[in-house]
């Protein structure tokens, strides 16, 4: 299996990109992985040169690289030779099985719409965040960013997504799917999630328990959350912001621990024509360990093919 690595997105690439790839390919799990790593060649050979990681990996190089801060449409078109276009360009040409960055994720979503493209059938590509629940268990919550604004057929096929994932990537049987609302009644919540309710409720295939409540997301109520891009994002920087608060407290926790974004590795574009996984900007080297390890996960899962089997 082969899979791309962005290696010059993110705040601390990249020096942590790469430590990361060398932990990587220590992994026992991991052994049957090769890397492409893309970024400035001679910045990447420096790095690598006093380890023993030479045999598996290829380096692509590429002479620009997208800023954190940088338009994303207007970057996707003008730096045609960044790490992201050429990894993104690699995957769709099948050179490598799976691509994985901690770079703009706004450029991240725009290339894959621009060069891998979404599945036929999938309005809007979503991305997901894992759920801690208090029993040890992950639920995911579905969109996280990607789709601030939405239709209702849009997060209709959120559900869809979303039990797919839970389904064949976290392995869980007959997904139990919510609707993220101000009240577990059927007529609770605003007019978008009203006229989403009725989709869900009628969209064969997926185990649809109606709304839920704020309260229920890390309890053993739902295992795929459905909301709208703004409203995920929103839940998913409240528990990052909530998380750092109390770790800066001093205050120790093992369910607590499980909400550090490094345990995960990242987030999969979901719609897309091939396994995409974007990493927090501020991913460190274990970080990348397990952004490789789910993005090898994703592969394995032929999740693509399962997606575009229940169209």
């Amino acid at each position: 299996m082969k899979i791309g690595i962005d290696v010059m997105g993110g705040d601390f690439a990249p020096n942590e990109t790469l430590k990361g790839v060398i932990s990587a390919l220590s992994e026992p799990d991991l052994s049957d992985v090769q890397l492409t790593l893309i970024g400035d060649k001679a910045i990447i050979e420096t790095q690598l040169e006093a380890s023993d990681v030479a045999n598996r990996v290829e380096i692509v190089h590429a002479d620009e690289t997208i800023g954190m801060a940088e338009h994303p449409t207007r970057a996707i078109s003008q730096k045609r030779n960044s790490s992201i276009n050429i990894g993104l360009k690699l995957l769709a040409e099948g050179q490598i099985d799976g691509f994985a960055g901690a770079g703009n994720t706004g450029a991240m979503m725009v290339g894959a719409l621009y060069t891998v493209k979404a599945i036929d059938g999938i309005l809007r590509p979503s991305l997901t965040s894992l759920v801690p629940k208090i029993d040890g268990s992950n639920g995911l919550i579905l969109d996280v960013g990607a789709n601030a604004d939405v239709k209702p057929d849009v997060m209709g096929q959120f559900g869809i997504l979303g039990s797919l994932y839970a389904q064949h990537v976290l392995g869980i049987d007959n997904p139990r799917v919510g609707l993220l609302s101000i009240g577990e009644e059927k007529e609770k919540g605003n007019m978008l999630n009203q006229a989403v309710y009725p989709i869900l409720e009628n969209t064969r295939g997926i185990n649809f328990i109606g709304n839920i409540e704020g309260r229920d997301l890390f309890s053993d109520t739902a295992d795929v959350i459905v909301c709208d891009g703004f409203t995920g994002n929103i839940v998913l920087k409240t528990c990052e912001g909530f998380f750092y608060k109390l770790k800066k407290r001093g205050i120790k926790d093992d369910f607590l621990d499980r909400f550090n974004f490094e345990s995960y590795g990242g987030t999969a574009i979901l719609g897309v024509n091939k396994p995409i996984i974007i990493g927090h900007g501020i991913s460190k080297a274990n970080t990348f360990v397990n952004m490789i390890r789910l993005t090898k996960q994703v592969v394995l899962s032929n999740l693509i093919q399962k997606i575009k089997a229940s169209l």
